[in-house]
């Protein structure tokens, strides 16, 4: 006879933990026992056929039991009685298992009904087996029959997954339950998933992509969770995907799951515009720069100093410039341009650049213009114009067109005058003709207030007629080109048409000036052979002075005479 083990007067409902067993006090007997997956359902028969209303049912989170010569259960005989465990779970992916027993009495092990493991026998000392199997993916049930006919009864088995990778050639299931959650403030995605079912599972590989691309083939993250935060999301307002792995021990990866998207907050400043450059216009001043990749407007600051502080003055949408309509005229400013995205990210501040905007205000018209014939043409005078930016005066002369009722002034480009003089001597060949004279102010932006109004002071004067009254006759083997005075040097006199060789200038040349006061030519000097100049110190400045020159044979006889005049203004 075996020894019995103590009897307990109630019976025990024993609960799975992750830690082990937790026993209560018992519920009535008649009260279903459950037990949850993976902990086993463990009922006790009184008999080796496992017929009849078990005595006990309890939950049992690992068969390994040794009991010796007694009873297993308050009870229950020490001989001849029967022990199954049976638990239903979910094993994933399947795969390669290891069922290792060990026992005395006997023990069949079955998955789903189908007989795995059998030694069943009566022995007197323990025996143990490995059986390998295949076990499918998804849920199966496993079921282990014990039983002891005399003597010592012990028994142990687990089921193990076969991790070899030479074994194991079966992928992960694929993770499911995933979610991705973003939070704008922090910029962080936290991707989570169900947890595998697969009992040689690894752990995960997490993957992230850019919309529009692939998934590379290095894993962002590796964790043994089921979530993770990411941390190193590009805040530029793109959408990325996740996908997660399972990884078994023999490095068998599973397809990814299902991807999903996580739309980031762009806070991701577009590039700083270059290229600024300025403009004066007509209605303000000019400011361009290159258009940046990814903007959405643009805002343009202004400083009166490179170095100052710049004041938003204006922006600008899809457009690459801007007028700046407040900027004043003849005034230097410095514009620094910022891009903006969709999202109002501001780049840094271009680089500064200068700008005037041109002064398009015109001088006033000058006035009190008069203009007095004189000896060597015209002394004009008029009032000092008021103009702030008065740069200079221009002095024109024109001639005037059409008949007595309606005559206009066709006007020859002009003579520029220093801000500071009010007056101008009009050199001219004094021979009786009508002029007509505009004096012009234009300012240090070259505004001109003629030309911009196309109004001014039309002053018309007759020349004085200074022609001497003795005409040069023609058929001279001379020419000549008289030059004013600029200087002390007096008027130049230069002479061509007979070389050193002509007998007609054997005796030299003679230089004649005419006089009003006696209306003849006056000779005033005579040059060598060869000569071909004259310097007139002796003619009068601020007068027109009337020359010939004549080439003398050796005998002493002229050649008719060759005519021209040279104008001087007064010395000033």
């Amino acid at each position: 006879m075996k020894n019995l083990a103590p009897r307990a007067t109630a019976p025990l409902v024993v609960l799975a933990t992750t830690g082990g067993l937790l026993t209560a006090l018992a519920a009535p007997a008649t009260a279903a026992t459950t037990c949850a997956s993976p902990v086993f359902k463990r009922q006790f028969f009184t008999n080796t056929t496992f017929s009849g209303t078990p005595k006990k049912t309890d939950c049992d989170s690992a068969i390994d039991q040794n009991w010796g010569t007694g009873a297993p259960a308050s009870g229950l005989p020490s001989n001849n009685f029967g022990v199954r465990w049976t638990v239903t779970r979910d094993f994933g992916s399947g795969g390669p298992f290891a069922l290792p027993v060990a026992t005395q009495d006997g023990i069949r092990v079955y998955l789903d009904d189908v007989r795995k493991v059998d030694l069943w026998k009566n022995v007197s000392s323990t025996v143990t087996k490995t059986v390998n199997i295949t076990i499918p993916s998804g849920r199966h049930t496993l079921r282990i029959d014990h039983v002891n006919w005399t003597g010592t009864a012990n028994v142990k088995f687990d089921y193990t997954p076969r991790t070899s990778a030479t074994v194991d050639t079966v992928k992960p299931l694929a993770p499911t339950g995933t979610a991705v959650t973003y939070d704008q403030a922090t910029g962080k995605a936290k991707v989570t998933w169900s947890r595998n079912k697969e009992m040689d599972l690894a752990g995960y590989r997490l993957y992230r992509r850019l919309k529009g691309t692939a998934f590379g083939t290095t894993p962002l993250a590796t964790t043994t969770s089921t979530s993770y935060t990411d941390s190193t999301l590009p805040v530029t307002g793109d959408t990325y995907y996740y996908e997660v792995r399972a990884y078994d021990k023999a490095g068998n990866e599973s397809a990814g799951s299902a991807d999903q998207p996580a739309a980031t907050a762009d806070k991701t400043a577009p590039a700083v515009p270059a290229g600024l450059s300025t403009a004066s216009e007509e209605n303000g001043l000019w400011v361009g720069w290159s258009a940046v990749p990814g903007a959405a407007s643009y805002r343009v600051y202004r400083a009166t100093t490179a170095a100052g502080t710049y004041t938003r003055v204006g922006s600008t949408t899809d457009q690459v410039s801007y007028v700046d309509t407040t900027a004043a005229e003849g005034s230097t400013y410095y514009y620094r341009v910022t891009a903006l995205d969709a999202a109002g990210n501001e780049s840094a501040r271009s680089a500064a650049v200068s700008g005037k905007r041109r002064d398009l205000t015109p001088p006033s018209a000058v006035t009190g213009v008069t203009v007095t014939p004189t000896s060597y043409g015209f002394h004009l005078t008029w009032d000092a114009n008021p103009t702030p930016d008065l740069a200079r005066y221009v002095v024109r002369r024109g001639e005037l067109i059409g008949d007595e009722e309606e005559r206009m002034c066709s006007l020859y480009p002009g003579y520029h005058v220093d801000a500071e003089t009010t007056s101008y001597a009009y050199a001219t060949v004094p021979d009786g003709e009508e002029s007509c004279f505009v004096v012009d102010a234009v300012d240090d932006d070259w505004n001109s207030s003629f030309q911009s109004t196309g109004e001014a002071q039309i002053v018309v004067a007759t020349e004085l007629d200074m022609t001497p009254s003795t005409p040069t006759p023609e058929g001279s083997p001379l020419s000549l080109e008289a030059t004013g005075a600029e200087g002390d040097e007096g008027n130049l006199l230069e002479w061509r048409g007979l070389d050193e060789s002509a007998p007609e200038q054997a005796g030299g040349y003679r230089v004649y000036r005419w006089n009003p006061a006696t209306s003849a030519y006056e000779k005033v000097a005579d040059a060598d052979s060869g000569a071909f100049q004259y310097f007139d110190t002796g003619a009068a400045r601020g007068t027109t002075s009337y020359y010939w020159v004549t080439a003398v044979a050796a005998d002493g006889t002229e050649s008719l005479p060759a005519g021209d005049s040279a104008v001087t203004v007064p010395a000033t």
